[in-house]
């Protein structure tokens, strides 16, 4: 079956859960506008406060902690790397259950490349969400994997699913190796983070990272293709992995010009070589042919 891929735009950069407008809205009558001349006004560069101490900074090769405890969506008590004995690559994702809206985009993000990629959740890979909120309950992680995978007519990728929660210690120690830091700002009563979805290797360490709510089928799949250290793919995989290269900095794989530029002077060479040998061998059996 031939397989199409098309490049799409990665979204980038950090997208925060919450940004709370009221204290910038409009003021509600022309007096309440005015303000003391004699007080600085807000610099429009300045970073909201509740996203100062909120980041997704990329440790790429670093290792996840595979023994902290968690609760999976059934109670049981689990370790992180209980997702990591199997030799495959794992899609890690931080959420938090209750969330009202950029959680529930992560995973639709997630969803939606999964469900055209070639490659099949628990047979290929791994995908786990590990819940940054203390607060959320093994029935609270239950009830949001049926209803994602509902939404999503993927009941049979149930078992490939893993969403655990865990107390604040442990769940602190586990983002904090992932350099993905939080804000609770009880003002809304959100947490305020970055959105984007980790690749693993099989053996737990960190190897890609994807920033934003919608996430590249053609750039997850070589993702995975790499974090799995060639366990998963195939010669069409290996030749997008010689033209594209992951640029750490952007969180996306570039096209490699230099590489293109080599394979089609390799190419070029073989046609002009080939030809030469043809025309040569005419020229050679065109005599003999001739005196028979």
């Amino acid at each position: 079956m031939t397989r199409r891929f098309t490049a799409s735009c990665l979204v980038l950069g950090a997208l925060a859960c919450l940004v709370p407008g009221a204290s910038w809205a409009q003021p509600a009558s022309p007096a309440a506008g005015y303000s003391d001349p004699q007080k600085p006004g807000r610099v429009s560069t300045d970073t909201v406060p509740q996203l100062r101490d909120v980041t997704f900074k990329q440790r790429l090769d670093e290792m996840l902690p595979l023994d902290a405890p968690f609760r999976d969506e059934h109670g049981q008590a689990v370790m992180l790397g209980d997702y990591f004995k199997s030799g495959k690559p794992v899609i890690l994702a931080f959420v938090y259950y209750q969330c009202p809206m950029l959680c529930t985009q992560v995973m639709n993000g997630l969803s939606s490349a999964l469900k055209v990629m070639p490659f099949t959740a628990g047979q290929d890979f791994e995908v786990v969400l590990v819940s940054f909120d203390a607060r959320d309950t093994p029935a609270a992680a239950a009830a949001k994997e049926r209803t994602h995978l509902e939404y999503w007519s993927r009941q049979a990728d149930a078992p490939s699913w893993h969403l655990l929660t865990g107390d604040e210690t442990t769940i602190r120690r586990v983002t904090s190796s992932a350099g993905f830091t939080y804000q609770w700002d009880e003002r809304t009563g959100q947490f305020a983070h970055v959105s984007g979805v980790l690749v693993t290797t099989p053996e737990g360490r960190l190897s890609r990272y994807f920033y934003g709510v919608e996430y590249s089928p053609k750039e997850l799949r070589l993702a995975l293709v790499e974090s799995g250290e060639g366990k998963i793919g195939s010669a069409i995989d290996e030749l997008l992995l010689y033209c594209f290269h992951y640029d750490p900095e952007s969180g996306r794989y570039g096209l490699l010009v230099m590489n293109l530029v080599r394979a089609g002077g390799v190419l070029t060479m073989l046609f002009i070589g080939g030809f030469i040998f043809l025309m040569r061998r005419r020229e050679t059996q065109g005599p003999l042919e001739g005196r028979a």
